[in-house]
């Protein structure tokens, strides 16, 4: 229904911080999840005591054992990991992430890919609460896992980072950016998530195969990464060739300092940026023999045994992660620290320094190690039962009404008659509101003619009738809504281009416009129309009915954001009515 806004058309815009997904967000996160989390945790607890295993916990030889770089890596990631998931709670998670972050990111990349992260938008955006808060918790889960154990437990959760990582570096990050045509290092190039996973095979490793294995093959694998990063930097389609404000470096800066951060921050990335310009492809050069230099030092660095490749690495990757990549955590969209900082850990501890270093000396008595280990491990097994079990659920239930809550508002719960009208249906049979004894009604008002909201209206009528079957006390009721396009023919064309003439109990309802201008004032329907214009422009409302005649529930349903909704089954403005006709009386 195009034209002007009229009430219940997009009343509510739909806001990445809409009020109402905020506060279900923050009560999903902080009072539903938690009281499972602490549940489960409990429920651990009462396994270790009894099994006696909390006085045993990372108390293994090869436990105490463990080699320096993979207390490092296991610390740093692990912290990683804990900070990530503080960012995911984030209150424009649940309706931002997958629209504003993951979408941009399908540009560029192949059919395969781009119907896997379409599909992980749709699950989001049918589940945004559920899985918002799935995700902040396994995240710190993790990172709280390989934080507390250094043995069983701490591989376990290793395992369970690649599979996380991997699937968020594919999904969520679109490989990386590694099909777009503007991939950069600079730019976040190969993925965040890809380091996470390298850290975490690892770590997944048993601690007797890792010293032998680490430090070679990761330096090598970086050298690989920076490599192939110096051929993208040299390519001329990137963009970081060219001068002033054309400078691909200068033009996303400009745009990063736009976000909401700290001042002396924003200065320094628009200076980075201003530099960029006016070195032009000077500036690449710099960026360029960095790489080189950097990547060749790596390969030799196990055999040599250098150290300085690490340390050019480490300084590089840090300056690009504040220049160029603007710290990464401002904005209230980011997801992790982007690339720089996850790859300047993992090169430093694979450096051959720290692999010749000793283990870390355990400061901590025994006793206390174990079982204060033990009870950070229980929460975060907690975390990790609880966003396995929530991610589970989400793939097999209906659509959530989170973002139905975000475009319309809330639903108006009344008590109050409502006004009984007269109208012809598309069977030619006289109907009267209510008169089939003991039954509920689901109105609303459609345009014959309307060929964007009102057909999803109706489709959402169908959707309801088929949920609750042909034998419940259900009437669906439209009236027609368009003061030029109200007659028979144009009812019957609607109901027979949508397949509707098989709806049970459903009536599309018309007759003279003197009659159909009384319902629409009854029931506070704006309708206007122009002659240049087919369509009208209506309110969007539902009103919920009951066997006795009185309205319970008014319901704003602008459908325009349907798009963003289950490709397939129950969208969240279906699920939304069945749950209010439920509290209404109808099962």
């Amino acid at each position: 229904m195009p034209g002007t806004t009229m009430p219940g058309m997009g009343a509510n815009p739909l806001s990445d911080v809409n009020s109402l997904v905020t506060a279900a967000f923050q009560h999903q996160v902080f009072v539903t999840s938690l009281l499972w989390i602490i549940a489960i945790a409990f429920l651990v607890m009462v396994y270790s005591v009894a099994s006696r295993r909390v006085l045993s916990f990372n108390l293994s030889a090869p436990g105490l054992a463990e080699a320096r770089a993979r207390t490092y890596l296991r610390l740093g990631f692990g912290a990683l990991w804990v900070f990530d998931g503080i960012l995911q709670f984030q209150v424009a998670m649940p309706l931002g992430l997958a629209n504003s972050v993951v979408a941009p990111a399908t540009a560029g990349t192949p059919g395969w890919l781009q119907h896997l992260m379409t599909y992980g938008i749709t699950m989001w955006n049918s589940h945004s609460l559920t899985l918002a808060s799935a995700t902040a918790w396994i995240q710190v889960g993790i990172g709280l896992l390989l934080l507390a154990s250094n043995g069983s437990a701490g591989r376990v959760a290793a395992a369970i980072s690649v599979g996380w990582g991997s699937m968020v570096w594919l999904v969520g990050n679109g490989a990386g950016g590694i099909f777009q045509s503007s991939s950069s290092i600079l730019f976040g190039w190969p993925g965040a998530p890809l380091f996470y996973v390298i850290a975490g095979v690892f770590l997944a490793l048993s601690p007797k195969n890792f010293p032998e294995r680490f430090s070679r093959v990761t330096l090598r694998l970086i050298s690989v990464v920076l490599g192939i990063g110096l051929v993208l930097q040299i390519l001329p389609s990137r963009g970081f060739w060219h001068g002033g404000d054309a400078n691909a470096l200068t033009t996303m800066t400009t745009s990063m300092v736009t976000t909401a951060q700290p001042h002396w921050l924003a200065d320094i990335v628009s200076k980075f940026g201003a530099l960029a310009g006016t070195m032009g492809g000077g500036f690449n050069l710099l960026i360029i023999f960095w790489l080189a230099i950097t990547a060749v030092g790596l390969w030799m660095a196990p055999h040599r045994h250098w150290r300085w490749p690490v340390r050019s690495l480490v300084a590089g990757a840090v300056i690009l992660w504040v220049g160029a990549q603007d710290l990464a955590i401002f904005g209230g969209m980011a997801t992790d620290v982007n690339t720089m900082i996850p790859l300047a850990l993992l090169t430093a501890c694979a450096s051959p320094g720290v692999a010749q270093r000793l283990p870390l000396a355990r400061r901590l008595p025994r006793e206390l190690r174990s079982s204060s280990g033990a009870v950070v491990a229980s929460f975060a097994a907690g975390m990790l039962a609880f966003s396995v079990g929530s991610m589970g659920w989400a793939s097999v239930a209906s659509a959530e009404n989170t973002l139905y809550l975000a475009q319309n508002g809330t639903a108006s719960a009344v008590n109050t008659q409502a006004p009984g009208f007269t109208a012809t249906d598309q069977s030619g049979a006289t109907y009267h509101l209510g008169e089939h004894a003991g039954h509920y009604t689901l109105l609303t008002f459609l345009d014959p003619v309307c060929w964007t909201d009102c057909p999803l209206l109706a489709g959402q009528l169908k959707s309801v009738g088929a949920t609750f079957g042909s034998s419940a006390p259900l009437d669906l009721v439209a009236v027609a809504a368009n003061p030029r396009h109200e007659t028979m023919a144009n009812v019957r064309h609607f109901v027979a281009q949508h397949h509707l003439g098989g709806v049970k109990n459903f009536h599309f309802v018309t007759g003279a416009l003197s009659k159909l201008a009384a319902i629409w004032n009854a029931y506070g329907i704006q309708v206007t129309s122009t002659a240049s214009s087919v369509m009208s422009v209506h309110s969007d409302l539902m009103f919920i009915i009951s066997p006795e005649g009185r309205i319970r529930w008014i319901i704003p349903d602008d459908p325009i954001f349907q798009k963003f909704l289950t490709a397939s089954g129950q969208s969240s403005a279906e699920s939304e009515l069945i749950t209010l006709l439920h509290r209404a009386g109808l099962h």
